[in-house]
């Protein structure tokens, strides 16, 4: 489906309320001199000065989460035996994300792949989650969204699309999930306006030209180990770039125990950290800066695209804009893309 409507600017917190009632609603909020996506009140408004710092992929996949608690019970009858107690909680409430960006929406679509059918925990917050995002109608520095398949206006992921066209939003609704969230809300008649929306879409993606073509797709056999030595020369290690990223998605199990009770929990991880693949012998695959350089652009642009037909990046710069060194990935595929 794909319905139209328009939105005006004045109405927007009568809009706002009518979304809060249907489920928690998290935008891009302004936090200090950053912005980042958080729960957003009925009064408050959205704020839409740049990009956020990072993805709403937290409020889906949570950065750490309890899979399940336990505790041992002896059973009175045999004092000499324990019983181990699971208890795991999947319920998650109604929730809408509002004005994330096109490569906000599209990450979703990249993890969805690895969890939806395997992850209980990710699969219930996803299907309980509309998705309301705002086409761009800028460019931000490092943004190469339409080097990897994607584009400023670009409707994977999205249950609903707001173009701003100055007075208003044109609203395109895309999902029966989006029609649900939007039913009620202050919307009218969409049609008047869908000739502003195609040229505000039309100059928005003609203003953002390709880093690269063929959509990342790189080889790696004949790529010398120097190239990733000397690519990878300034990196931190940090992990900032895998920690901001909407697709980035490894993640460690730990289990914090007590006396008689503990929790499993969950936490995200970086392939750019030393102990990512440290072994219990104390022998690590990759413990050089520049093998797990490597790791992450192979497994964006070769291993991802390999198994599911395109690559785990949308080019949304985040990893570029806020990396302490200045190093951009868009430049590294770039060079392997054009290396015969």
């Amino acid at each position: 489906m794909r319905k139209a409507a328009y939105l005006a600017k004045e109405r927007w917190k009568e809009f706002v309320r009518a979304l809060s009632g249907r489920g928690e609603v998290y935008a891009p909020c302004k936090e200090g001199e950053a912005i980042a996506f958080r729960r957003l009140l009925p009064e408050e408004t959205p704020c839409l000065d740049g990009p956020a710092v990072g993805a709403p992929k937290a409020i889906i996949y949570h950065q750490s989460e309890a899979l399940f608690t336990f505790d041992f019970r002896k059973d009175p009858a045999a004092p000499d035996k324990a019983a181990v107690v699971l208890r795991a909680e999947t319920e998650a409430p109604p929730a809408i994300i509002l004005c994330d960006r096109p490569c906000d929406a599209k990450g979703f679509t990249i993890i969805d792949r690895v969890f939806l059918d395997v992850d209980p925990y990710y699969r219930e917050r996803r299907e309980k989650t509309t998705i309301i995002t705002l086409t761009c109608d800028t460019t931000y520095a490092g943004c190469f969204c339409t080097s990897v398949g994607g584009g400023p206006c670009d409707a994977a992921g999205s249950d609903v699309l707001l173009t701003d066209i100055g007075h208003g939003y044109y609203v395109e609704v895309l999902t029966d999930k989006g029609a649900e969230a939007l039913n009620g809300t202050a919307l009218e008649e969409g049609a008047p306006y869908s000739k502003e929306a195609e040229e505000r879409r039309t100059a928005s993606k003609e203003a953002l030209k390709p880093v690269f073509s063929g959509g990342g797709e790189i080889r790696l056999v004949s790529v010398q180990d120097a190239f990733w030595e000397e690519v990878s020369q300034r990196c931190l290690g940090c992990g900032a770039c895998t920690y901001l990223c909407p697709t980035c998605y490894c993640f460690n199990i730990t289990d914090e125990q007590g006396v008689n009770a503990g929790e499993r929990i969950r936490s995200w991880d970086s392939c750019m950290f030393t102990h990512f693949t440290l072994e219990a012998s104390g022998h690590n695959p990759r413990s050089h800066k520049w093998q797990r350089f490597r790791n992450r652009v192979a497994h964006k642009f070769v291993h991802y695209p390999e198994k599911y037909g395109e690559p785990a990046c949308t080019g949304c710069g985040r990893c570029i804009r806020l990396c302490p060194a200045s190093i951009a990935i868009s430049a590294t595929v770039a060079e392997l893309a054009a290396s015969p």
